[in-house]
């Protein structure tokens, strides 16, 4: 009644040796790198250029080469800058947790204090600029 198929199914999976593959830790580390350089990216348009040559090390270390470094320079307000460099640090700090990296998650949890700190001192000072 039915003719068996002959062709292979367009539903079998293809050979894993036909694509890439990276382990769980080779996706963290990009993306711990990725969130790092752009809070590297904020940190140099902050002007805190210690504080960058720390993040710098880390994706460096990560990425085995050297980030680009140069301030883009966005205008935005201070207290912005801050708070996204505090959002990024905060990101990086959950995957460094993640993986397991007690340097980088140590890092990300100082520029987060450091980013904090700075809001609190533009809040107290009344430059606080688009604050929610």
């Amino acid at each position: 009644m039915y003719e068996p198929i002959r062709s292979p199914s367009v539903h079998t999976p293809a050979d894993d040796a036909d694509f890439p593959h990276r382990s769980r830790e080779e996706e963290l580390d990009i993306q711990l790198a990725g969130h790092l350089a752009a809070l590297l990216a904020v940190t140099d348009e902050l002007g805190l250029g210690a504080a960058g040559d720390r993040v710098a090390e880390q994706v460096a270390r990560l990425r085995g080469a050297p980030p680009a470094r140069h301030a883009g320079l966005t205008d935005a307000a201070p207290a912005d800058l801050h708070r996204r460099a505090h959002t990024l640090a905060g990101r990086a700090l959950l995957v460094a947790a993640s993986r397991a990296d007690t340097t980088a998650a140590i890092l990300a949890a100082e520029r987060m204090d450091a980013h904090a700190a700075a809001l609190a001192d533009h809040a107290s000072s009344g430059q606080l600029v688009g604050a929610h």
